[in-house]
């Protein structure tokens, strides 16, 4: 019986990796080696121990060295190669954008009326065909528009109308409650017979107006003799004569 399929996987025991790759070393160079001989090709191979150690083979005729530059300068020839390849895409591309840039520049100018002197007659035909239809969906658009305008406005009026309902409300139960007021006032001035009262409910009342004028009064008040007093009637003359000057 033949052994079963080794999994490949780091190997964990450290002795057990060494001995494998020894082994592993030593298998692969032959295989270079018998390569190189028996197909005549020329190989390079190099390999790096985990330690860091160097183990490399060359063909018998180029050598390792010989080998690396070959590869390089084909690697070399290689991107150069497909930097140019690169290099012609775009200019491809370029110049079907600049060719493609030039004809919409023609047909804008075509659209203004300009350089319609190479055109031919169907050429003017179909030139004809496309600003109608543009003339025809520019009415259209600007047709929507106006009528989405027209909503707008028709939506604004109705709501000022709401607004204005509600200040008319407001406005005349102000009213009423004015009235109210003044039809109030009035009853009052008619129960007190004052002029003071009939004035406009509106008007303030301030406290100056309430507050009796101010009188200068000169000398002694009006001296009254009692009955039985003693006091000469001169001075009760005299008293009546300050009097006089109470303003």
């Amino acid at each position: 019986m033949g052994r079963g399929r080794v999994e490949l996987k780091r190997i964990e025991n450290k002795i057990n990796r060494q001995v494998t790759f020894s082994k592993r070393r030593n298998g692969l160079l032959k295989k270079a080696y018998e390569l190189s001989v028996l197909c005549d090709a020329e190989v390079a191979l190099i390999i790096f121990s985990s330690r860091g150690k160097l183990y490399e083979f060359g063909s018998a005729g180029a050598g390792i060295t010989k080998t690396l530059e070959r590869y390089q300068h084909c690697s070399f020839t290689s991107q150069q190669n497909n930097v140019e390849l690169e290099t012609q895409n775009w200019y491809q591309e370029v110049s079907k954008l600049k060719a493609k840039y030039e004809s919409l520049q023609r047909t804008q100018r075509n659209l203004l009326g300009e350089d319609l002197g190479p055109l031919s007659v169907k050429e003017l035909q179909n030139l004809e065909k496309q600003l109608e239809g543009a003339l025809a969906q520019a009415r259209q658009r600007k047709t929507q528009i106006l009528i989405e305008q027209m909503d707008d406005l028709r939506r604004k009026e109705r709501h000022l109308g709401d607004i204005n309902k509600q200040l008319k409300i407001k406005l005349e139960a102000e009213g009423h409650t004015l009235k109210a007021i003044e039809s109030l006032w009035n009853a009052n001035a008619a129960a007190h017979g004052n002029d003071s009262f009939s004035m406009h409910p509106s008007q303030p009342i301030s406290i100056e107006s309430c507050q009796p004028d101010p009188v200068l009064q000169m000398g002694y008040h009006h001296y009254v003799p009692a009955e039985g007093s003693s006091a000469p009637k001169n001075m009760a003359g005299e008293t009546n004569f300050i009097q006089g000057w109470v303003l």
